[in-house]
């Protein structure tokens, strides 16, 4: 695809600032420069942080059988070390080199399984003497500083003199490699990442704390550029929230632990990611499918709420990450309402503007595909197309374009994606019902039209009536020749489909409840298979409703889905 003079300055301003942190990293870690960052030997771990991720005992029986299974992958290590064999995918060789898993091993509380962590760390110091590779990547030394020291108690009790400070000079050592290389860590998560290792690192090491001030200077920083003031990511991604807040929870508990002051962007930043997620969760308990959102655990997510203390003043709009949510007694609908993230941080985002989730109770309804797991990410694309999303498509085309340009695929580790460049959005909550008009111009360069909808539920939230119109921004259009459409309405895999005379099909959910989904005689109503994307088994076959049909220019349908009167009371 040929890129716009738009696209071709962000590459240009991306290389220029890629080699300034090159040139700053390459400075600082060179002989001359690098004693700055030493510290004092890390002799002693002051402050064992709080794990607040969730363990599960049971990755030890695995590892007592041989195997590993981190990613959503499953390594059959056949006697061999687990850092000896060739890794199923680079995401499950991020993961061991993270050491997260350390968490699950301490679960156990078990000897055993105490003495196997502390043996596999040592192994790692003792292959790992050239710093290169996966197991160096700023976000991967991060997460395994922080790992390392959240399990201190375990991995050094009771060791030699000779292995304990193994241990200790091997995590001094990559505090002093994360502290030269971390401007290198890939713009959002993992940058952020970086800079909270190395203010915890100087918090919990001794003789670390040196460049504490300069640590958490750069950590606010980042802190500020990428939480947006409704408390979503910059990115549009709500699942990146809570990993972030499990990580600035304990950091700030630290400070506390050292008499000292913890930046008010933190409390801050934990504040309104908290409010975030809160409207975010649908009534599943689970995160709505947007924009590189994937299997996640509706009890991992309560338990972050949780430290919220139940607190929310909950907001129907998010304007700046673009999101609205429409909620009546026990109906929630979410729907996207933004323009993709920045090139560098949209190679997750997905062509899903205007789309939108329901659930009844606890049931989820229509979802979007959402995003494959890390073991299926040959689905990405697909699961990233504006088809896999309840929204319209036209002309088999998605409203949202992949990038496909080599130089800036190696600079942002992925496929970026372009365009509505403008999405706008009213909401109204009215006495009767509430309401969402928005539109997007996805398909004007190429068509010339404007896709717009309208959402209305009613206050009892036993109906949902929508309108989706297709028209010229200004004035009238006669296309030259006639455009086939699709509105897709993805249903989750649990729910059933059957139809019910024309026009009109029965949904009914996994307690029996039905509702009944109808259309006006603008398109023709079909069901039809469809992939659920996000389930931690891989991909699972549904159903769909797609309303079909053509525009010559200016097209609208109407559509309407209802509990049926069998479920009332």
């Amino acid at each position: 695809m040929s890129l716009n003079v738009t696209e071709r300055l962000k590459i240009r301003s991306l290389s220029v600032e890629r080699l300034r942190r090159r040139a700053v990293t390459l400075t600082l870690s060179s002989p001359l420069l690098r004693w700055r960052y030493a510290g004092n030997g890390a002799d002693q771990i002051l402050i064992v942080p709080q794990e607040l991720r969730a363990a599960d005992p049971s990755f030890w029986t695995e590892v007592a059988h041989g195997h590993f299974g981190l990613a959503s992958q499953i390594a059959d290590l056949k006697g061999a070390s687990a850092f000896r064999i060739t890794p199923p995918s680079v995401a499950w060789e991020r993961e061991l080199h993270g050491f997260g898993w350390l968490r699950h091993l301490a679960a156990t509380e078990e000897e055993e399984a105490a003495a196997t962590a502390r043996d596999l760390v040592l192994e790692w110091i003792a292959l790992k003497k050239l710093s290169h590779g996966v197991a160096f990547e700023p976000e991967v030394i991060a997460r395994r500083l922080i790992s390392w020291i959240s399990q201190a108690n375990m991995l050094l009790e009771d060791l030699d003199a000779r292995a304990y400070t193994q241990i200790l000079s091997s995590i001094g050592q990559q505090i002093v490699a994360l502290r030269t290389t971390w401007r290198n860590a890939p713009d959002g998560v993992p940058r952020m990442v970086s800079l909270i290792a190395l203010v915890l690192s100087g918090l919990a090491v001794s003789g670390h704390d040196r460049q504490l001030k300069e640590a958490e200077a750069a950590l606010v920083f980042e802190l500020k550029r990428q939480i947006l003031e409704d408390g979503g990511h910059v990115s549009r991604s709500a699942s990146v929230l809570s990993d972030l807040i499990l990580d600035l929870l304990p950091l700030g508990q630290c400070f506390g632990s050292r008499t000292l002051v913890a930046p008010d962007e933190i409390n801050d930043v934990i504040r309104k990611s908290l409010r975030f997620l809160r409207f975010m969760r649908l009534g599943d308990g689970m995160l709505a499918r947007f924009n590189g959102v994937s299997t996640g655990s509706p009890a991992a997510l309560a338990t972050v709420l949780g430290y919220s203390g139940g607190e929310f003043d909950l907001m129907p709009i998010a304007r700046h990450s673009g999101y609205a949510r429409l909620e009546r007694d026990k109906t929630i609908v979410l729907a996207d309402i933004g323009s993709p993230p920045p090139l560098e941080l949209s190679t997750e985002a997905q062509a899903g503007a205007l789309s939108f989730e329901m659930t009844v109770g606890r049931y989820l309804m229509f979802a979007n595909g959402g995003f494959p797991g890390p073991a299926d990410r040959d689905w990405d694309s697909v699961a990233r197309a504006t088809a896999s999303h309840n929204t319209l498509c036209l002309a088999e085309t998605s409203s949202a374009r992949l990038i496909r340009n080599e130089r800036l695929e190696s600079m942002v580790d992925g496929l970026p994606i372009r365009g509505p460049d403008t999405v706008v959005a009213e909401f109204v909550d009215g006495a009767n019902q509430a309401e969402l008009s928005a539109s997007h111009d996805g398909y004007l360069k190429r068509f010339g039209l404007i896709y717009s909808r309208h959402l209305a539920l009613s206050n009892a939230g036993d109906r949902l009536d929508g309108i989706d119109t297709l028209a010229p921004p200004n004035g009238t259009l006669r296309l030259k020749q006639d455009l086939p459409y699709a509105i897709h309405f993805h249903l989750h895999p649990d729910c059933r489909c059957q139809p019910a005379g024309h026009g009109t099909c029965r949904i009914t959910l996994p307690d029996g409840k039905a509702w009944l989904f109808n259309a006006d005689d603008t398109a023709e109503l079909s069901i039809e298979e469809s992939l659920y994307f996000v389930d931690s088994a891989g991909p699972r076959p549904s159903l769909q409703i797609v309303l079909r049909g053509t525009t010559f220019g200016e097209t609208s349908v109407h559509w309407s889905v209802r509990a049926e009167p069998a479920n009332l009371g």
